[in-house]
């Protein structure tokens, strides 16, 4: 079934909040988001600031212990200008270079869905031009963590998030552990482009279409986000330390591997320890994130 929803409230948190929609596994859900400020596809600002979040939907068939599908099935920005900010944050250079970063203001870009670009419209970029492929993502989304706990839409942890991970696209497929009943999905925070890291603390910010399906695996626990595209599995740790991402997110794969493709311990090593490509999804906020990726060309052949 296609449900249509239109957002009236938003949520700064991801928790036990009441649901504003109830769905069954297989059916699809096509909704908006606001951006990171709360400003909507009209850019009037509709609700605080804090990657606010549409939903609650509860997912009738989902229990503790399932894992939640989510598939990617449309994300567009709905207006013509997004923002971002202007220097990268103090965090991702050497101490010694903090005091050459230049002042991080708010400059604007141009979205032109038939032209596929987002185009600075800052002066602060002289007499240049800077356009940039428009490659749409959802920078948080998620499921309501375990425990009945209420946590910020500025981190990330094993239900999803603030993981700003550019891979998050139209296209992709996205496997969250369930630790509430119904799961509660949230979506928010849309980019029109982002690099890798959201070294700036933003994307391009921007509203957006979405549309989703989703589905439930019964009694097929997982630890950590998971996903996959037409080139790649991966896996995400969130955490900080940026080693302690790398250690849940290359552990979850491990995992994955060991459980759904047939490969004992040995060759599960074997295959990552070569074939493993990282990501960086995001290096700005309390928890960073680090994508643990495998190509499907690699588990072909092993397959044989």
């Amino acid at each position: 079934m296609r449900h249509e929803f239109i957002p009236d409230h938003y949520h700064i948190t991801l928790g036990p909040h009441e649901p504003v929609l109830s769905v069954r596994s297989g059916d699809t859900i096509v909704t908006t988001t606001v951006d990171a400020r709360g400003y909507d596809h009209r850019r009037e600002r509709i609700t605080p600031r804090g990657n606010p979040q549409t939903g609650p939907f509860f997912i009738e068939e989902a229990e503790p212990g399932d894992t939640l599908v989510v598939r990617l099935d449309r994300v567009e920005p709905n207006r013509e200008i997004g923002w971002s900010l202007s220097a990268v944050a103090a965090n991702v250079v050497d101490p010694e270079f903090v005091p050459s970063l230049p002042a991080s203001e708010v400059v604007e870009w141009r979205i032109d869905q038939e032209k596929g670009t987002a185009t600075l419209l800052s002066s602060a970029f002289g007499s240049r031009s800077l356009s940039l492929p428009l490659e749409p993502m959802l920078g948080c989304f998620g499921v309501a963590p375990a425990r009945s706990q209420a946590i910020s839409t500025a981190t990330s942890g094993p239900y999803g998030g603030n993981m700003d991970y550019r891979g998050f696209v139209a296209g992709t497929t996205v496997y969250f552990p369930v630790f509430e009943p119904g799961a509660l999905l949230f979506v928010g925070d849309g980019h029109a482009v982002q690099g890798c890291g959201e070294i700036c603390g933003t994307g391009i910010e921007i509203s957006m279409d979405v549309e989703l399906t989703v589905s439930v695996l019964k009694g097929k626990t997982i630890g950590w986000p998971r996903g996959e595209n037409d080139r790649e599995i991966f896996t995400v740790g969130c955490a900080r330390p940026l080693d302690q991402c790398v250690q849940h997110a290359t552990t979850e794969m491990l995992k994955w591997l060991t459980a759904d493709y047939g490969l004992d311990a040995v060759a599960a090593n074997l295959v990552l320890q070569q074939a493993v490509r990282y990501d960086l999804g995001n290096v700005f906020d309390p928890a960073y994130a680090m994508v643990c990726k495998l190509p499907k060309s690699v588990l072909q052949e092993i397959a044989g």
